[in-house]
């Protein structure tokens, strides 16, 4: 089952979201039970499996995190739990990041704190830029496995940022309780 074919729409890394609800909205109306309570058992089964598509498939495409994901591996980019790996050379640029972190779990310091915040938010900011061009000529008619590595690259960039700013907040919590 493609998610885009289920809502009548493209494949796109940037999707059209208020189309994307339109049609989820347009569909959770007529899945609706109450619409099917006259039918026989088998149908309002059907109809019930399909709602739970109906969300399933809203709550991959809703999200540009996820719609990412679904459509890397779509198209049989990602490879399984494990097997994606960082780019050792970015790996090599968050190593200093990483260190002032660890610093901060034995030396707190909000202004060291606020400036690792900053950095990551604007390294995650450039690498948007960097991968917005390629996102917006991504065309499923004409698969481009560059294109795809590419963006598969900055998906799993992204997600090592946001678990460097998960880190981060945890310790602007830590500093707000003491």
């Amino acid at each position: 089952m493609n998610y885009f074919e289920w809502f009548g729409l493209p494949v796109a890394f940037l999707c059209d979201e208020a189309e994307l609800r339109r049609r989820y909205y347009q569909k959770s109306k007529a899945l609706h039970p109450d619409f099917h309570t006259l039918a026989d058992e088998a149908t309002q089964r059907d109809v019930l499996a399909q709602a739970s598509i109906n969300n399933d498939a809203y709550r991959a495409l809703n999200d540009a995190d996820r719609r990412m994901y679904y459509i890397l591996n779509l198209y049989g980019t990602m490879g399984e739990e494990g097997q994606n790996h960082v780019p050792g050379e970015f790996l090599m640029e968050m190593m200093e990041i990483n260190e002032s972190i660890m610093e901060l779990e034995f030396s707190p310091d909000a202004a060291t704190l606020e400036h690792l915040r900053e950095t990551v938010e604007n390294l995650a900011d450039a690498l948007y830029q960097e991968i917005l061009p390629t996102l917006k000529d991504f065309d499923p008619q004409s698969i481009d496995l560059g294109q795809l590595k590419k963006i598969k690259e900055y998906y799993l960039k992204k997600r090592y940022l946001l678990r460097i700013q998960e880190n981060l907040s945890k310790f602007a919590h830590r500093q707000d309780n003491t």
